[in-house]
C-alpha cells in the first residue's frame, strides 16, 4: 500500500441514532440513574413555576377582595373639617375604619391579649366579606354593642360566641368568630389578631387619646365606571400635601404580585440549587460512564468512526435520557405543586388554585435537557481524544478525560447559563454576580475540603491497623473514589438544612436570654402623663420593678439635610428617601445613654444649649442608610411646632434587648412640654404573675397596652416553625437529590468495587472482611460528607450571627449529631446493598457475569 486511503462520507443522522440506541442497550438503567439526579430539581422548579403562574392569576382575579373596595385612603392623623369634606366628596359609597393596637380583656376567662382593634363604619367590605362563624355575624355585629373576634383568640382562650370581650372601658358581646378579613393572611392573626367593633362605640372605649397611634382608613366604592388611574393621578398631589396615602385594586394587585413574585423567584433559586447539585452528580457519573466506554469507543475508531461521530453518539444518549428525566421531573412537579398552597397557606391572603401550567412544564423540560447537556459536556468532549491506539494501550496509558482545552469553554458556558438563569429570578446584575460567585466559591470550598481530607487520610493510615481498616480508609483516595462528589453533594445539602436549624435556634435562644431575671421582659406603652405615677405605684404593689420610664413624643420631618419633600423628589440622591416626610417617628429625650447604647461617632450632648439648633443622637445603622454625617441638619415638626436640629452623634443600639429603643434621641430641655405618652419596662418572674399583672393594669388603665416577652417568644417560635417548615420543604428537594446522587455515585463504582472484591475473595478474603471494608469505607464517606456540611453550616451561622443578627453565636448540638448519624447510616446501607451480589456469590460466577 503506497499511502493512506482518503475518502469522504456523509454523516447519517439515522445511523448515529441507531448506534446510540444499540450502544445504550446494556446501559439504559444506569444512564437513567445518572440523569435521575436532576429529576427532583426539575420537579421543584416546575412546581414553583406552576405555583407562581396560578398565584399571579389568582391575585388578578381576587385583587378586589384583597382591598375590599375600589379605593382606600390612609392617614396617620385625624383629618380636620376641611380635609374631611374633601374625603366625603369622593365615591358613591363610603366606609371608615380606625385601627390601633390595644389590650382586650375576656371577662369569662380573665385573660388579656394585645390585639389589633378595628372600629368599622359603613358597608365595608364591598368586595368579598368578613368571613365569620356564624355567616351573618360579619354584617350583623355593626347594629349593636357587638364584636367580631379572631378565631386564633377564640381558640387560645376558649372563648365562644355569646361570651364578651372588653375593649377599653366598653364590654362587647361576641357576635361571631372571624375566620378571614380582606387582605389578611393567617400568619398575621398569630402576631396581631383582629377584633372588630362598631365605630359608634369607639369614643366610649377611651382608647383614642392625644398621643395614641391610630391609623385612619377611608374606603370608597363607585357604582359607575371610573378610570381609577386618571382619578388617582388627579388626587395624588392633594393627598401628598395632606400626608395621605392611597391604594386601589390595581396598586394592591401590583404590590401583592410583586411581593409574591419575589417569593417565588427566591424559591426558584432554592430549586435551582437542588438542580445544580444533581448536575454535579450527572457530570461525575457521565465521567465514569465514558471511562468505561473507552474500549468501545476505541474499537469504533478502529472501524472508521470519526471522533466527532463518537462524540455525537454519546451526546444523543445523554439528550434522550435527559429528556426522559426532565419529563419525569415535570410530571412529578405537577403533582408537587398541589402541596404548595397547603405549605404556604398561612402566608397567603388569597386562595390559590392548582391548575396545570403547560408553560411551566415546557420551561422545566427545556431547562432539564439544557442543563443535562451542559454538565455532561465536561466529560463528553474528551471522547474526541480517544484514538484507535487506546485498544492496545488501554492497560498502560493513564487517560485523563478532563484534560481538554475545550473544557474552559464549557465552564464559561455553564457559568453564563447560571448567571442568566439567576438574573431572570433576581433583579439586577450585581445580585446575580454575587449569587453566581457564591455558588462557585461554595463548590470549590467543598472540593478543596474533600481533597484535603483525602490527602490527610493517605497519611493517617497506620501500618499497625488491621487490614479491613487500612483497606477501608485507602478506598477514600483510590481511583474511582466518591469522596469529592459525596462531600460536594451531601455536604451542601447538610449545610443547607443544618444552617436552618442553627439560625432558628439562635433567634429563639436570644429571645429566651432576654427573659433572664436581670432584664426587662414586659413593655407597657400608651401611658398618659397623668397615669404615669399611678401605674408605677400599681407596678410596685405587685412587687415588680419599674426598670424604665421613658417619655415618647410623636414627630414628623419637615426638612431633611435642608431639603423639603418637594426638593427631595427632584434630587436623584434623595428621591428614594421621600418616605421620611410622610412617616411618623417616635422619639424620646434624656440626658444619658442606656446600658445597651454606645457612641460610635460625634459627642453625646444630654442637655440642650440655650438658643440655636438642637443637638440630637441618631442610631448608627439608620444614619448609614440615610447617609447622615455629623453636623447634618433635620427640621422636625413636633405637633405643629418646628424644631431645628443637627446630628451631634451616632450611637450603636442593641435592638435585641427587650426595652424601648429609638432612632432619634433628643437632649433634655426641648420636648418636655410637647404632647407625649410614656413607656414602662418591668420584669415579671412567671406566666401567672404576668397574667395577674396584665388583668390589674387593663382594669385600672384600659388604654395601656402591654407586650409580654413570654408571649413574644411563643409567637416567634410559632412563626419560626412555620417559616422553617417552608424552608425544610424546599430543602427536601436538595436532600432527596443528594440521596439520589449518593445512590448513583455508589452505583458508579459498583464495577470497580466488584473487581476489587473478587480479587480479594480470590486471594482468600472472607465475606466478613469484605463486609467490614465496605462498611468502613462508606461510613467514612457518609461521615466526612455530613461533617463537612455541618462545619460549613457552623461557619455560615457564625457569620450570620456576628454580622447580620449581631448576637452571640449559639448552636444546639442535637440536630447536627442526629443528621450526621442518619447520613452515615444511609451511606452504609446503600453501599452494602450495592455490594450484596459480590458477597453472596462465588468469585468465578461474578467474573462470568456480564456487568
Amino acid at each position: 500500500m503506497d499511502g493512506p486511503v482518503n475518502y469522504k462520507r456523509k454523516v447519517s443522522l439515522r445511523w448515529l441514532f441507531n448506534m446510540a440506541w444499540r450502544d445504550s442497550r446494556r446501559s439504559r438503567s444506569r444512564l437513567f440513574l445518572f440523569v435521575s439526579s436532576i429529576i427532583f430539581g426539575i420537579a421543584a422548579l416546575v412546581a414553583i413555576y406552576t405555583f407562581g403562574v396560578n398565584l399571579k392569576k389568582d391575585i388578578d382575579t381576587q385583587a378586589a377582595t384583597l382591598i375590599g373596595a375600589d379605593m382606600a385612603i390612609h392617614s396617620g392623623a385625624l383629618p380636620d373639617a376641611k380635609t374631611q369634606k374633601f374625603l366625603d366628596s369622593m365615591g358613591d359609597r363610603r366606609s371608615q375604619e380606625r385601627s390601633f393596637a390595644s389590650m382586650v380583656y375576656f371577662p369569662k376567662s380573665g385573660n388579656t391579649r394585645l390585639a389589633q382593634v378595628r372600629a368599622l363604619q359603613g358597608e365595608f367590605p364591598y368586595y368579598g366579606s368578613l368571613e365569620t362563624i356564624p355567616g351573618n355575624a360579619g354584617t350583623d355585629f355593626r347594629r349593636g354593642k357587638e364584636a367580631l373576634v379572631d378565631q386564633t383568640l377564640m381558640l387560645q382562650y376558649n372563648v365562644k360566641v355569646g361570651d364578651s370581650v372588653k375593649v377599653g372601658t366598653v364590654t362587647f358581646l361576641i357576635k361571631g368568630t372571624l375566620t378571614k378579613a380582606p387582605g389578611q393572611a393567617n400568619i398575621a392573626s398569630s402576631i396581631a389578631p383582629l377584633v372588630y367593633i362598631p365605630m359608634q362605640y369607639l369614643a366610649q372605649t377611651g382608647l383614642v387619646q392625644k398621643g395614641s397611634r391610630v391609623n385612619y382608613t377611608f374606603y370608597y366604592k363607585y357604582d359607575h365606571p371610573v378610570d381609577m388611574v386618571k382619578l388617582t393621578k388627579r388626587l395624588e398631589p392633594k393627598l401628598d400635601k395632606l400626608n395621605m396615602g392611597y391604594e386601589t385594586i390595581e396598586t394592591r394587585k401590583q404590590n401583592t404580585g410583586r411581593a409574591f413574585a419575589n417569593l417565588t423567584d427566591f424559591l426558584a433559586l432554592v430549586g435551582f440549587i437542588a438542580l445544580l447539585l444533581g448536575c454535579v452528580g450527572v457530570a461525575s457519573a457521565i465521567h465514569i460512564y465514558v471511562r468505561e466506554k473507552i474500549a468501545s469507543i476505541a474499537i469504533m475508531r478502529c472501524l472508521g468512526v470519526k471522533a466527532y461521530e463518537a462524540f455525537l453518539i454519546y451526546l444523543i444518549q445523554i439528550i434522550g435520557i435527559g429528556l426522559l428525566g426532565s419529563i419525569v421531573g415535570a410530571v412529578l412537579g405537577t403533582f408537587v405543586q398541589h402541596m404548595l398552597p397547603v405549605v404556604f397557606k398561612d402566608f397567603l391572603p388569597i386562595s390559590v388554585t392548582t391548575d396545570i401550567s403547560w408553560g411551566a412544564i415546557g420551561q422545566g423540560i427545556i431547562l432539564g435537557v439544557t442543563i443535562s447537556i451542559l454538565f455532561a459536556l465536561l466529560p463528553l468532549i474528551a471522547i474526541r481524544n480517544i484514538s484507535p491506539l487506546n485498544t492496545l494501550r488501554m492497560s498502560y496509558e493513564h487517560i485523563n478525560l478532563l484534560r481538554d482545552p475545550f473544557r474552559w469553554l464549557v465552564y464559561a458556558v455553564i457559568l453564563a447559563f447560571i448567571a442568566i438563569f439567576t438574573h431572570t429570578q433576581i433583579d439586577g446584575w450585581k445580585a446575580t454576580t454575587f449569587f453566581t460567585i457564591g455558588i462557585v466559591v461554595a463548590y470549590y470550598i467543598l472540593v478543596l475540603i474533600a481533597r484535603l481530607l483525602m490527602y490527610v487520610t493517605r497519611f493517617f493510615i497506620k501500618s499497625t491497623w488491621s487490614y479491613p481498616w487500612r483497606q477501608g480508609f485507602a478506598n477514600l483516595y483510590r481511583p474511582n473514589n466518591q469522596t469529592i462528589i459525596l462531600i460536594v453533594s451531601i455536604g451542601l445539602s447538610t449545610a443547607f438544612i443544618c444552617t436552618l436549624f442553627f439560625i432558628q435556634g439562635l433567634l429563639i435562644k436570644q429571645v429566651s436570654l432576654s427573659a433572664s431575671a436581670n432584664q426587662a421582659n414586659m413593655i407597657l406603652f400608651d401611658i398618659q402623663v397623668k397615669q404615669k405615677d399611678a401605674l408605677a405605684e400599681l407596678t410596685r404593689k405587685e412587687h415588680l420593678p419599674v426598670l424604665q420610664q421613658v417619655p415618647v413624643v410623636t414627630v414628623r420631618i419637615d426638612k431633611f439635610k435642608g431639603k423639603t419633600e418637594a426638593q427631595a423628589k427632584k434630587d436623584s440622591a434623595m428621591k428614594h428617601n421621600t418616605w421620611l416626610f410622610s412617616n411618623e417617628f417616635r422619639v424620646t429625650y434624656r440626658d444619658s445613654l442606656t446600658p445597651t447604647e454606645r457612641i460610635t461617632d460625634g459627642d453625646w450632648i444630654g442637655k440642650a444649649p440655650a438658643g440655636g439648633d438642637v443637638p440630637i443622637s441618631i442610631e448608627d445603622r439608620f444614619a448609614k442608610g440615610m447617609k447622615l454625617k455629623i453636623g447634618d441638619k433635620i427640621a422636625f415638626n413636633v405637633q405643629g411646632i418646628p424644631v431645628n436640629a443637627y446630628v451631634a452623634s451616632t450611637r450603636e443600639v442593641n435592638w435585641n434587648r427587650m426595652q424601648t429603643n429609638f432612632i432619634f434621641v433628643f437632649p433634655k430641655g426641648v420636648l418636655e412640654d410637647a404632647p407625649q405618652f410614656y413607656a414602662f419596662a418591668t420584669h415579671v418572674p412567671s406566666k401567672q404573675v404576668s397574667a395577674r399583672f396584665q388583668q390589674h393594669v387593663v382594669r385600672a388603665f384600659p388604654n395601656v397596652s402591654m407586650i409580654d416577652l413570654g408571649f413574644v417568644l411563643s409567637v416567634l417560635e410559632d412563626l419560626m416553625n412555620k417559616v422553617g417548615s417552608i424552608i425544610s420543604f424546599m430543602a427536601m428537594f436538595s436532600i432527596v437529590t443528594a440521596v439520589v446522587v449518593l445512590i448513583a455515585s455508589v452505583r458508579i463504582s459498583k464495577y470497580q468495587r466488584i473487581q476489587e472484591s473478587v480479587l480479594l475473595r480470590t486471594m482468600g478474603a472472607s465475606r466478613r472482611q469484605i463486609f467490614s471494608i465496605t462498611t468502613i469505607e462508606y461510613f467514612f464517606l457518609g461521615g466526612l460528607s455530613a461533617l463537612t456540611g455541618i462545619l460549613i453550616a457552623l461557619g455560615a451561622s457564625w457569620l450570620l450571627a456576628k454580622y447580620n443578627f449581631q448576637v452571640p453565636f449559639y448552636a444546639n448540638p442535637i440536630p447536627p449529631i442526629l443528621l450526621f448519624l442518619a447520613i452515615a447510616a444511609l451511606t452504609i446501607i446503600i453501599g452494602l446493598l450495592n455490594s450484596r451480589g459480590t458477597l453472596n456469590k462465588p468469585p468465578l460466577e461474578v467474573l462470568r457475569r456480564d456487568v
